[in-house]
């Protein structure tokens, strides 16, 4: 019995040593769990620092997401902010985040930056138009992500300073707002860098407006003409037509470009000529590639957009575009008439055939946007044209008056889809043809047709930008209307531009002839100031100016052809 009770009695130790063990661990447990739950990052009391990094988060999470940041843009914003371009006021601002830091005055207006909210505003006469966006978790998001949700960007700037040496991808969000996404330069040792900061970039309203409330009708209407001039060299009628007659631009055909040297010069004269008015030229040209390619001199032939509908890549489409732009810039110009967005439906038709990219028009949408992107990349203004399609035309509107005889449904069903689809990725100018559409307008053709341009251009397909007519001069025009009636009738119709390719009395015989109707109240100066608007817009964003340019590097051009071609 003793052995028995000894060997219980060392159980029961054990078991109360245990017990002790066991009671100090929960309590050890308890002391923990009560300390983290009176803590303040569970009971909403945090320290200041707390806070500001809680901040931070609900501002930088969106950025994570590249199609976020695109959503937010179409309305203005950047992640994490109610500052929208265009509309918010900077004392509107000031009340809430005081007044900004480092303010800096440009050509555009003033920044002033906002450190603690990761942001620096643009502003101009009290109106934020830039709104710039630098969070953390930008810098998740490379090129590739980018290139990848958008696709190639419509235009590429460069900056560099003794800090920076950044690449600047542009992408209108509509006909309102740019995105422009910020990242340092790709190398070789990086080929996929990080964001650096975006912004979306409305045009500073006043500036638009105030400009159109000082200018006269006599300068609104020259906005509103392109023309042509003659000769190599500029002339009296010519400098006329500038200083004058104040026309918005000129267009540049083969028997106006010699060479490289004397078009370089002749597009120089140009923009001095026009150094006694406050708003730069469109100084424009066809550069389509193929037989259409006006530019001088030994450079190399570009495919036809057909042959390049036959190679079917949107890489090669774009490539074609970014050199097209590279020798436009070198040249001095800052508009060309392309892409063709006609559709080659018909085998019969004199004037399209391999301008065009397919008979498909899917593929016409998919290459000719790529070809227009890679135009605006090189901050060239592209055309698109002939609307609403002259690929199903059996005769040669420069020589007469075509007619398409389709309804409205069959229009939606081929030759409208390129157009609407390029509308949407940014299409900034629109050529309209001079086409007879009985079943939509049984007596104006396009070009002078309110139910097509208003109609079904602006109000059915959306479009907001430019509206500019193909040649007034062109027999399809002359041959059956009065010149000058027909500029009215277009502008009436809801042209902006009316290009005048030839003949100097033409142009001064279409411009009196709008003054006119100004004045006798035919067409409202409201309805003047409309299109000149879209016109002081489109010239400020992509920053045309009067600085004169080098000569061109023909060889360079050259070589960057040859390497497009040999990947193809």
């Amino acid at each position: 019995m003793r052995l028995s009770e000894c060997t219980i009695g060392k159980e029961v130790h054990k078991m109360k040593k245990f017990l002790y063990i066991a009671l100090f661990f929960t309590l050890l447990l308890t002391i923990f769990l009560l300390y983290f739950n009176d803590s303040p990052q569970n009971t909403g009391e945090s320290n200041a620092d707390d806070t500001q990094n809680e901040q931070d988060e609900e501002k930088i999470e969106p950025a994570t997401d590249v199609n976020n940041i695109i959503q937010q843009a179409k309305d203005g914003k950047v992640p994490g902010s109610s500052v929208t371009a265009g509309e918010t006021k900077l004392d509107s601002l000031k009340s809430k985040w005081g007044e900004p830091e480092q303010i800096t005055q440009t050509s555009r207006g003033h920044y002033g930056a906002y450190p603690d909210q990761q942001m620096s505003i643009g502003y101009s006469d009290g109106l934020i138009f830039d709104v710039r966006y630098s969070g953390k978790s930008l810098a998740t998001i490379h090129l590739n992500d980018i290139k990848k949700v958008q696709g190639e960007p419509d235009q590429v700037n460069y900056y560099k300073d003794d800090s920076h040496d950044q690449i600047i991808l542009i992408y209108p969000m509509n006909q309102t707002y740019q995105l422009k996404w910020v990242l340092k330069k790709p190398t070789n040792d990086e080929k996929n860098p990080p964001v650096d900061h975006i912004s979306v970039v409305t045009e500073p309203q006043n500036d638009v407006q105030d400009k159109i409330s000082s200018m006269s009708l006599k300068e609104k209407i020259g906005q509103m003409i392109i023309a042509g001039f003659t000769g190599t060299t500029i002339n009296e009628k010519t400098k006329d037509l500038i200083r004058n007659q104040k026309v918005g631009g000129l267009i540049f055909y083969s028997d106006n470009v010699a060479s490289p040297s004397q078009t370089v010069q002749l597009v120089n004269e140009m923009k001095d000529a026009n150094e006694v008015n406050e708003t730069p030229l469109f100084l424009s040209i066809d550069q389509e590639g193929g037989s259409v390619s006006r530019l001088p001199g030994q450079l190399l032939d570009l495919p036809t957009n057909g042959a390049v509908g036959n190679v079917g890549s949107s890489q090669f489409s774009y490539g074609i575009g970014e050199i097209i732009g590279k020798q436009l810039k070198q040249f001095g110009f800052n508009l060309n008439y392309a892409p063709v967005m006609d559709v080659n439906s018909n085998p019969d038709n004199p004037v399209i055939g391999d301008r065009s990219f397919s008979g498909d028009p899917q593929v016409v949408s998919q290459l000719g946007i790529q070809k227009m992107k890679g135009i605006k990349s090189q901050q060239i203004i592209p055309v698109i044209k002939h609307f609403p399609g002259h690929g199903d035309t059996s005769v040669d509107s420069h020589l007469q008056l075509p007619q398409v005889s389709k309804s409205l449904e069959q229009l939606k069903n081929l030759e409208l889809i390129p157009f609407e689809n390029a509308i949407e990725k940014g299409a900034e100018v629109v050529m309209v043809a001079h086409i007879l559409l009985p079943e939509l307008d049984r007596t104006l053709p396009a070009s002078m047709s309110e139910k097509i341009i208003s109609g079904l251009l602006r109000e059915q397909l959306g479009y907001e930008g430019i509206v500019i007519t193909d040649d007034m001069t062109m027999k399809a025009v002359t041959n059956n209307f009065s010149l000058e009636e027909a500029s009215v009738d277009s502008v009436k119709a809801g042209s902006d531009i009316i290009l005048v390719a030839h003949d100097y009395k033409k142009v001064e015989a279409v411009i009196n002839a709008l003054t006119a109707s100004v004045e006798r109240g035919e067409i409202s100066e409201e309805r003047i100031n409309q299109s000149v608007e879209r016109i002081l817009k489109l010239k400020n964003q992509y920053q045309l100016n009067g600085e004169r340019v080098d000569e061109v590097n023909v060889n360079q051009l050259n070589e960057s052809i040859r390497s497009l071609l040999e990947e193809y």
